[in-house]
């Protein structure tokens, strides 16, 4: 009987969450404290302080907008007028020797851009003929050019996109910042998640996965066409009201397990029975892109009913003003490296741009005129880019647009 005692306590001992407060608490005896006393002796005796925050933090939501498959920036907004001149021509030695490209054979040939570009806002920047609606949004975006991975291959790549690194088992960034900010809706997950394009990206569900955090903070996937979220609805015979009463005896006999094993695992699983309950409610009515207004499916380009990027822009709107914390979509199919060596971006590319350029637009409108746009970040970008070589489109820089 000692012996059973003193491996529950172990097991407790063990099986403690670490929590935000955890975390803050012990921070000052950890590698906060390290720094501090790297500061000099009288860096807390003279009462010092750090430096304020010099602008106040606004972003309540995020909105990640990926495009699974890389997105050849260089023929969106990044343009290089340099490269234009070199398009055609061989590509030089030295920026061949020491690097990692995928597929390409011997010496490559430069290719400059494809599209016409133009200086769009105030701000002048520079956007292809590829996005003319998101053109009309240029002063509200911030573009980043100097993002940079070694991944060249796509599923390594996503997950060095949403975990920082390239193998599995890391939490992705929508299940940290669900654990740094909590929900602002306890009837729905705090980070939800939206597919278009017919297939899954190749990192899977480890892009949305919580890692080593508590899996209540894994992102929950959701669909535009059928059922919104899989396994919510009762099966033929099971009221709502029986339901509740299966899912609290089986959260008692949770909490009795809880009690004895000490395991916060339990409690997480005791938190998703409630909250699957609550979804059976509240999912269906935020999903419902048929009670938008007419003027609004025509602004998205959507269509009730049917799986699209542009209906999941939509859904991404009501997720945001709902209160969910984190919303990720992924539309997939922007692999473009696989058309001839004397065109290296293809009609699929075009299309793709076609497909996404009016609901990203719409979206942006539609936060803005709600109020949301102040306090939401948006974010737009893939895996990586294209080199600016016709044999490949692989490589290495990404591109992010945010506000």
């Amino acid at each position: 009987m000692k012996l059973h005692t003193l491996w529950q306590e172990e097991a407790r001992r063990r099986l403690e969450q670490q929590t935000r407060r955890h975390f803050l608490r012990d921070g000052m005896t950890g590698l906060g404290g390290l720094w501090l006393g790297l500061q000099g002796s009288g860096a807390l005796a003279a009462g010092a302080k750090l430096d304020p925050i010099q602008f106040a933090p606004k972003a309540k939501r995020v909105i990640f907008l990926h495009m699974v498959g890389a997105p050849s920036t260089l023929d969106l907004f990044n343009y290089r007028p340099e490269l234009a001149k070199y398009s055609g021509k061989e590509c030089p030695q030295e920026f061949l020797e020491g690097e990692r490209f995928a597929f390409i054979q011997g010496v490559p040939k430069m290719l400059g851009p494809q599209f016409d570009f133009q200086q769009h806002g105030q701000s002048g920047a520079y956007v292809s003929d590829r996005f003319s609606h998101l053109t009309k949004h240029v002063d509200d975006m911030c573009f980043v050019h100097t993002t940079k991975t070694d991944q060249f291959n796509h599923g390594p790549a996503q997950l060095m996109m949403h975990t920082g690194h390239a193998i599995l088992g890391h939490g992705s960034m929508g299940s940290w910042a669900t654990w740094g900010l909590g929900s602002e809706n306890e009837n729905l997950p705090g980070f939800m998640v939206l597919l278009s394009g017919g297939r899954r990206p190749r990192g899977g569900n480890a892009l949305w996965a919580a890692g080593h955090l508590p899996s209540v903070y894994q992102g929950v996937q959701c669909r535009s066409v059928g059922e919104p979220v899989l396994n919510t609805t009762n099966p033929a015979g099971v009221s709502h009201e029986l339901r509740g009463q299966a899912i609290k005896a089986i959260n008692a006999i949770n909490q009795d397990a809880h009690a004895t094993i000490g395991d916060p695992e339990t409690l997480t699983r005791i938190a998703q029975y409630e909250m699957a309950y609550r979804m059976q409610v509240s999912v269906p009515e935020v999903m419902d892109v048929e009670s938008e207004s007419p003027a609004v499916l025509e602004m998205y380009g959507a269509e009730p009913g049917k799986m699209s990027f542009a209906n999941n822009c939509l859904l991404a709107r009501r997720l945001a003003e709902s209160g969910v914390r984190f919303i990720q979509l992924y539309d997939w199919g922007w692999d473009s490296h696989g058309a001839s060596k004397t065109e290296a971006l293809n009609e699929g590319f075009k299309d793709k741009c076609r497909s996404v350029d009016q609901p990203i637009s719409a979206l942006l409108t539609d936060l803005q005129q709600r109020g949301l746009l102040e306090d939401t970040l948006v974010i737009w970008g893939g895996e990586f880019g294209r080199t600016p070589m016709q044999e490949n489109r692989g490589g290495g820089e990404m591109a992010f647009v945010g506000r």
